[in-house]
C-alpha cells in the first residue's frame, strides 16, 4: 500500500475496498462515536483491528541487514553504506495512518458503557500499540513531531509542526507503557484471547525500550542525552525483574541440550510453553498458515556468516575464537564440543532432512556462505505442519538477557545476577555457566575490538552478556537494534565470510569420515557424471571449481584456491553518526518546511 503523507492521512478516512479488517469496513467516516463506541464489545473489535505481531518471515529477514548474515537482497543498509544515500532515496519510515487509528480509539474509548477497569485495559493496549509505532519512529529518526489526538485537517499549525525532540517522545512512549503495564490484563482474563498482547507483553517491551534508550543514550554521545541513561537502565533492570518475579514463567528445559531451544521455533502451540510471553500462531487448516522452508533453508538470498557461527562457546564455556588456528578450522572441525544453540540456528555435519537416510551434504554456491540457517526452517514432509508452526514473539529469554545487560551497564552485576538469568540460558544449551570475576579478569579480546566503546569494572561482563543476546536471538530481528544502539555500526562495514577451505582437494561435509566434496581449480573440466570420482563408501564425490569472485567458477574463495568462501566485494562505509539515523524523506520537507533534517542529513 502506497505510503501516505501526514497530510493525507490526516485528511483521508480509512479505506473500505476490504471486507475483512474491522478498520477497513468501518472506516472513521462512519465510526462516528456517537454510534460505535457504545460497547465493550466495540472496544475489544477495535482493537482486534489493530493487531499486528511478527511471525515466522522474521527468520528470513530481519538479520539480513546485519553481520549475521550475508545476503544477496538490495537491504537497506547496505545500500546506504555502499551507494550515495540522500534524503531523496531514503524515503521509507514516515507512514503515520497507524497512530491516527490509534489516537481516535484513546479520544473515543471513555464512551462505552462498560467499567472503567475494562475500558483502561483497551485503552492500555492502544498505548501499548501506540509506544511501539512511536519507538519505531525514534529509532529510526530520533526527532519526531509527536501527536496524541487524530489531527485536524484544518488546524495548520499541527499540520506543519516542526519535530519533537527525542526526550520528549521517548517520555510519552514511556507514560504509555506505564499506563499499559498497569492496566492490561493478565493472560487467562476473559478480555485477553489467546496470542494477543496481555500484561506481560506491555512489560517486557516495556523493558526492551528501557534497555534501548538507556545503552543509545550511553554510547551516542551526539545526542548529548548520556546523563540521563541510567534512568533507563534501571528502568530496564526493574521491568525485567518484574517478569522474572511474577512466577509465571520460566526457561523451558528439560534437560536434553539437543532439542530443547529448538522447540521453541518448531512448535505447532506454543500457547504451554512457559517461556513464551507472546506468540504468533499458524493453523494451515483454519487458513492461517506460513510456510518459508524454501527461502530460509539453502541459498535464496541469505546465508549465515562465520562470524556469528565462530561466536558461540564451546561446551566447557570457553571461547572458540582462543583455540590456536580456530578460524581456519573446517566446517567439521568448527562444530565440534559447540554450545548447542548453533545446532539449532545453523545446519551441521551430519544433519538430516526428514525424509533422508543419508545426511545432508552442504550445497556451496558463490556469493553464499555456505552455512545453511535452519532455524526457522520447519524439517517435516506433511506440509500442513510446515504451515502450521507458531512464532515466539516475546520470549521470557529477552526478560533474563535484559536484566543482565542493565545491571552491567549500572556496574552493579553480581554473580548470583548472572546465575538467576544469563546462566539459565547457558544451561539449556549445555553450557558451563559464566563466572563473572572471569569475565571481568580477562575480557574476551576479540570482543573487545568489536566493541572499543565498552570499558570500565565491567567490561568483560558486558562483552559476554552481548555474546550471549547475539547467539541467543541470532535469527529472530534483535541484532541489528542491538548494534545500533551500542554503537557499533563500524561491525557492518565488514563484508560477511563464509567456510573456510584450507586449498583444493577433497573435503568431508557430514563428519563421518568420508570425503563428499572436491574443489578443483577454476580453470579445470569437471568429469562427466558417471566418471567422477568416488569415496570409500562408493558415492560419487561433489566437484566445484574453485576461483575469485567474478571468475568463471562455482565458488568463491578469498585466495582463489583457499581461503573464506566469499560473498561479496567492494567498500562499505559507515558514516558516525549519520548512519544510525534515517533522513526525514524529501518529499515531507517540501510539504512541511518545519521538518529540519539532524545528523549531516
Amino acid at each position: 500500500m502506497k505510503k501516505l503523507s501526514i497530510y493525507l492521512v490526516a485528511a483521508l478516512a480509512v479505506s473500505t475496498s476490504c471486507n475483512k479488517d474491522f478498520l477497513n469496513r468501518y472506516p472513521e467516516t462512519a465510526i462516528t462515536p456517537e454510534v460505535f463506541f457504545k460497547t465493550q464489545e466495540d472496544l475489544a473489535l477495535y482493537m482486534n483491528g489493530m493487531m499486528d505481531q511478527r511471525g515466522m518471515n522474521i527468520y528470513r529477514d530481519a538479520d539480513q541487514g546485519t553481520d549475521n548474515m550475508a545476503t544477496t537482497a538490495a537491504v537497506e543498509m547496505k545500500n546506504i553504506m555502499t551507494g550515495t544515500p540522500t534524503a531523496v532515496n531514503i524515503t521509507g519510515g514516515w507512514d503515520w495512518g497507524r497512530l491516527r487509528n490509534l489516537n481516535y480509539f484513546l479520544e473515543n474509548y471513555e464512551r462505552a458503557a462498560t467499567t472503567q477497569e475494562i475500558k483502561d485495559h483497551y485503552a492500555g493496549l492502544a498505548k501499548y500499540y501506540r509506544a511501539i509505532f512511536y519507538y519505531e519512529k525514534v529509532k529510526r529518526f530520533s526527532d519526531v513531531p509527536w501527536y496524541s489526538k487524530p489531527l485536524d485537517p484544518s488546524d495548520a499549525e499541527q499540520l506543519n509542526k516542526p519535530r519533537d525532540p527525542r526526550r520528549l517522545i521517548v517520555d510519552s512512549v514511556m507514560n504509555d507503557l506505564a499506563f499499559a503495564t498497569a492496566h492490561v490484563k493478565e493472560r487467562g482474563a476473559a478480555e485477553v484471547p489467546s496470542n494477543t498482547p496481555d500484561k506481560w507483553s506491555a512489560t517486557i517491551i516495556q523493558a526492551r525500550i528501557a534497555l534501548h534508550e538507556g545503552t543509545f543514550r550511553k554510547y551516542h554521545p551526539e545526542l548529548s542525552l548520556q546523563s540521563t541513561a541510567a534512568g533507563f537502565l534501571e528502568k530496564a533492570r526493574d521491568a525485567a525483574l518484574q517478569i522474572m518475579n511474577s512466577g509465571t514463567f520460566q526457561v523451558y528445559n528439560t534437560g536434553v541440550p539437543a532439542t530443547d531451544y529448538g522447540v521453541l521455533f518448531n512448535s505447532q502451540d506454543l500457547n504451554g510453553n512457559k517461556e513464551v510471553i507472546l506468540s504468533t500462531a499458524y493453523d494451515q487448516n483454519k487458513q492461517m498458515g506460513n510456510n518459508i522452508n524454501g527461502t530460509v533453508f539453502g541459498d535464496y538470498e541469505c546465508s549465515p556468516s562465520r562470524s556469528l557461527v565462530s561466536e558461540y562457546l564451546m561446551k566447557d564455556g570457553t571461547r572458540f575464537t582462543d583455540i590456536p588456528g580456530s578460524m581456519q578450522q573446517t566446517f567439521v572441525q568448527e562444530f565440534q564440543n559447540r554450545d548447542a544453540r548453533l545446532m539449532h540456528t545453523v545446519a551441521y555435519p551430519g544433519w538430516k532432512f526428514v525424509a533422508d537416510a543419508a545426511p545432508y551434504i552442504q550445497k556451496l554456491n558463490k556469493k553464499f556462505s555456505g552455512y545453511h540457517q535452519l532455524k526457522g526452517y520447519v524439517n517435516s514432509t506433511d506440509n500442513i505442519l510446515a504451515n502450521s508452526v507458531d512464532f515466539p514473539v516475546l520470549r521470557y529469554a529477552e526478560a533474563l538477557l535484559t536484566y543482565a545487560e542493565a545491571l552491567a551497564e549500572l556496574g552493579t552485576l553480581t554473580q548470583a545476577d548472572l546465575d538467576k538469568s544469563v546462566n539459565l540460558l547457558r544451561a539449556r544449551a549445555g553450557v558451563a555457566p559464566m563466572s563473572l570475576a572471569a569475565a571481568n579478569a580477562g575480557p574476551d579480546p576479540v570482543l573487545a575490538a568489536a566493541y572499543p566503546l565498552v570499558s570500565g569494572a565491567m567490561k568483560g561482563a558486558i562483552l559476554e552478556i552481548r555474546r550471549e543476546r547475539r547467539v541467543e536471538f541470532a535469527m529472530e530481528g534483535f541484532r541489528f537494534d542491538d548494534l545500533m544502539r551500542w554503537g557499533a555500526g563500524n561491525l557492518l562495514t565488514k563484508i560477511p565470510q563464509g567456510m573456510y577451505f584450507p586449498g583444493l582437494g577433497k573435503y568431508d561435509m557430514t563428519g563421518d569420515g568420508h570425503e563428499d566434496i572436491i574443489l578443483i581449480d577454476k580453470a579445470a573440466t569437471v568429469p562427466p557424471d558417471g566418471t567422477k570420482e568416488k569415496n570409500a563408501l562408493g558415492v560419487r564425490l561433489i566437484y566445484y571449481r574453485a576461483g575469485t569472485i567474478n571468475d568463471d567458477a562455482t565458488l568463491y574463495l578469498s585466495n582463489g584456491t583457499s581461503g573464506y568462501m566469499v560473498t561479496e566485494t567492494g567498500t562499505r562505509t559507515f558514516k558516525d553518526p549519520q548512519y544510525y539515523y534515517r533522513p526525514v524523506p524529501h518529499s515531507q520537507v517540501l510539504l512541511n518546511p518545519n521538518l529540519k533534517q539532524i545528523f549531516g542529513w
